[in-house]
């Protein structure tokens, strides 16, 4: 990964195979019409307020568990290598895009700096997946190295929706 922030002690990393072109797979992360579909963990639902796909732009979105209130979040895009890989930076928002204190975590990072890379293997798509926090506080820091576990399991889940909405593609 080309994030310049790391720290191997506390990154979150996983690695999936899918069984679809990168192409695919790549758009189900950028465009709207996908991400509605799978995007988030198990039981919420997702509507996409904004994207835009650049640099410096913005994918800000609401989640709702089915009778949950509506919670919001967003990357702020870095780097872009179409059909290759996306650098982001992932937050809890208001629906004005500010950034919030996690609604169920008062102590966890306010920015995660995350990114995928897909890679061609055997006729399937490596899809490797990395997160670490950013401009947090020590305490923030231990609180995402405490939940790797539970994060593991969350964006299992995530990656699962992904997996049977590309088999509908």
């Amino acid at each position: 990964m080309s994030a310049a922030n790391t720290n191997p002690e506390i990154d979150f990393q996983l690695t999936r195979i899918f069984d679809a072109p990168r192409e695919l797979i790549y758009q189900a992360w950028t465009e709207a019409q996908h991400l509605e579909k799978w995007w988030g963990p198990l039981g919420f639902s997702l509507r996409v307020v904004k994207l835009d796909l650049q640099p410096g732009g913005v994918f800000h979105y609401a989640m709702k568990m089915p009778d949950g209130p509506e919670m919001f979040g967003k990357f702020v895009y870095r780097e872009i290598e179409p059909n290759r890989m996306l650098t982001y930076v992932l937050s809890f928002a208001d629906a004005d895009e500010k950034l919030v204190v996690h609604p169920l975590s008062p102590t966890w990072p306010p920015e995660i700096l995350s990114a995928i890379e897909l890679f061609d293997e055997d006729g399937q798509t490596r899809a490797e997946f990395w997160s670490t926090p950013i401009n947090s506080s020590r305490e923030q820091e231990q609180t995402f190295l405490e939940e790797r576990e539970n994060m593991q399991q969350r964006f299992s889940g995530t990656l699962d929706k992904l997996e049977a909405y590309l088999a509908t593609l």
